[in-house]
């Protein structure tokens, strides 16, 4: 009988309470999708590890030491899941470490992050949208993607277009779609009241700092000071069921394409 271990892999938080609602919970999701499996966790974010361990006392794995360990335990099958929302940086990053263990197992399973197909884009545009429903007259919602310098930025600005008329915008803190461009478009829209919410797994230092704090940079700060009044919901991605089932069901779409079938 094969031994199985699922690496689930995210950027990581040292946020401890949306990491238990968001992490954990999509973990805890994974192991009762795959009960065959032992599931393991790795963060990409060294910072992230490095901070938790200090304060915390808690040591997290790299993707590279999870794999290790995985392979010196004897598991000769590995399932890796990526929480990343968007195929970046990080997520071809793990592609490659994952690559060079490849040889050690009898079969490699990789499931695509949150963001790759059309179908993903529509399943997550329909969730989107239906959140903070009803909206009140002149109310929007106005989510925060993080952003990237890696090609895979134009997710932002897909989700941003194929939400246009449901008064739901999605901007991104470190590139395209920015602030300044969304808030133009809330004040052409005649928006007077947004609901800001984090898109991304984790509600962390982005959400309570670049999102919902009252730092003049801050996307709150910018939109009280065009005169939009702002509500926060510090809700990462990953604490909704909808999309801890649409990573799970990624995983499921690579073990049918291997002709390993899961329920």
């Amino acid at each position: 009988m094969s031994r199985i271990a699922l690496l689930v892999v995210s950027f990581g938080t040292t946020y401890k309470q949306t990491r238990q609602k968001t992490i954990a919970a999509t973990e805890q999701a994974f192991q009762r999708a795959f009960p065959e499996a032992d599931v393991f966790r790795a963060f990409t974010s060294k910072i992230v590890i490095s901070r938790i361990q200090q304060h915390e006392g808690v040591v997290v794995a790299t993707p590279a030491q999870a794999l290790e360990k995985i392979q010196a335990a004897g598991y000769d099958t590995l399932y890796v899941q990526s929480l990343h929302l968007i195929p970046g940086i990080e997520y071809h990053q793990l592609l490659q470490q994952v690559r060079k263990v490849t040889p050690a197992f009898k079969q490699v399973v990789i499931g695509k992050p949150l963001l790759e197909t059309f179908e993903d884009y529509q399943q997550v545009v329909t969730f989107l949208e239906q959140l903070h429903q009803p909206l009140d007259k002149n109310a929007a919602v106005l989510f925060m993607g993080h952003g990237t310098a890696h090609h895979a930025f134009t997710a932002y600005a897909c989700l941003d277009h194929m939400l246009r008329g449901t008064r739901h915008y999605v901007g991104a803190v470190e590139s395209y779609p920015d602030i300044d461009l969304e808030l133009a478009r809330l004040k052409a829209n005649g928006i007077t009241k947004v609901t800001l919410q984090p898109f991304m797994l984790v509600a962390g230092n982005h959400a309570h700092q670049d999102m919902a704090s009252t730092q003049p940079e801050s996307w709150r700060s910018k939109l009280e000071a065009a005169g939009i009044k702002v509500a926060s919901d510090l809700t990462g991605m990953g604490e909704y069921p909808e999309i801890q089932n649409l990573f799970i069901a990624h995983l499921k779409q690579q073990l049918n394409q291997q002709g390993t079938v899961t329920a």
